[in-house]
This record gives structure tokens, sequence and C-alpha cells, in this order.
């Protein structure tokens, strides 16, 4: 009995390294694939989730894919990054083994965008600095007002409208110099500005968006849908 437990553990161990080193090849040529298809400048971060991995292999169905990609790998500011969750990705053995797949069916795809202030920040141009301020963005630039160039602080919401992100200045103040309220609303005008999100693959779609610390995060989502490319 002793030596069968023996033989069992060591059998139940190699399993779980063959599962391992499987997953770890796994994520690598997803990774790979991602990169090329998607014109990154480096591999993504991969996670298949779900143990064993194998048995999802031979069903041809994974619970959940992660995939994570910065700002390096996206060619973006500093601060810009992607993570994206596929779940219920549908890919046979066979076609994986023979590298064959040209479509992968997904349930479902959720993810987050974070947009860097400094990406946002080049829509306006000039020294804009861009900061979250609570549920609110915070806008720091030197405006031209009747002739002075006058440092402004501002400070408006953030939403979507189809495909744009927009943000909707409320209230200015001009920073030592004593301005007329009809010249800082026209500061408020000249302060909006509408940021169009580039379109997005697999029929993913913008839901929400909300100003952090690090960025504007944007959540995207979509249902059944193909992989392909």
């Amino acid at each position: 009995m002793k030596a069968l437990l023996i033989v069992l553990l060591l059998g139940l161990g190699l399993l779980v390294l063959v599962d391992r080193v499987g997953v770890t090849v796994a994520e690598g040529q997803v990774a790979d694939q991602v990169a090329e298809r998607g014109g990154l400048a480096g591999a993504p971060e991969v996670d298949i989730t779900g143990f064993p991995f194998l048995t999802q292999a031979l069903s041809g169905r994974y619970d959940e894919v992660r995939i994570s990609l910065t700002a390096e790998q996206l060619g973006e500011p500093a601060g810009t990054r992607a993570d994206v969750s596929l779940f219920g990705v549908q890919v046979s053995l066979s076609d994986a083994v023979s590298g064959s797949v040209q479509e992968i069916p997904v349930e479902q795809v959720d993810g987050t965008a974070t947009l860097s202030y400094e990406l946002l920040a080049q829509q306006l141009g000039g020294d804009t600095r861009l900061q979250g301020d609570g549920d609110r963005m915070r806008i720091d630039r030197t405006v031209d007002l009747l002739g002075l160039e006058v440092p402004i602080t501002a400070r408006g919401t953030v939403s979507l409208d189809g495909q744009d992100l927009v943000v909707d200045v409320e209230d200015a103040a001009a920073a030592g110099v004593d301005v007329p309220g009809f010249v800082l609303d026209r500061a408020v005008d000249v302060l909006d500005f509408r940021y169009p999100v580039p379109e997005l693959p697999f029929g993913l779609e913008l839901t929400g968006v909300d100003p952090r610390d690090d960025g504007v995060l944007v959540r995207v989502s979509a249902t059944d849908t193909v992989l392909s490319g």
C-alpha cells in the first residue's frame, strides 16, 4: 500500500507538472499571436485561468483568458494600459495543435483601458496639465484671454458620447489675475474637448468612463463575438 501511495503521488505530481508546462506554453503562444496581429511593440502578459488546464484544452473551451497590455506595448504615453478578460473561449485542440485556427468564438469579453492624462492633454495642446479631482477632471492651462496669457484652473465632468470621451468644463478660475466673469465663461468653452476613442476590434463597445488618479478608466464589453485575423 505504501508503495502504491508513492506511485500515485508521483503520478499526480507528474500530471500537475505536465498541466503547468502546457498552460505556460499556451500562454506564450497566445501572447505572440496577440502581439503579431495587434502590431504591438512586445508580447503582452497572458493568464489562462482555471485548473486543470489540460481538461480545458481537451474540451476545446477555456473558462477565462486574461490579457494585460502596457503603455510600451501599445505605443502610448506612460500610464496608458489595457486589461481584457475573455470568457468562454472556444478553440478545438486539433486546430490549436495544427496551427490552423482562423476564428475564435468568445462568449463574453470584458475589459478596461486606462487613458493617461498625458495622452488626453495632447488634445488641448500648449502647456495643458490634467489630473483626477474626485469624480471630475482638473485642467490647468495657460489661455489667451483678451490678449493676455492667463493661467487657468478648471474642473469638468467626464462622460461618453458614442465613441467619444467628452470633458465638459463646469467652472474655471484665473490664477492671480482679476478677470471678468464673461471672460472666464469663454475660457470654459475653450477648455471643453472631445477625445474620439479609436475603433475597437471584436465588436467591443464602450460602456463606462471614470476619472482616476492615474488616468481615465474606460470600460468595454462584447457578447458572443468572434476573434479573427
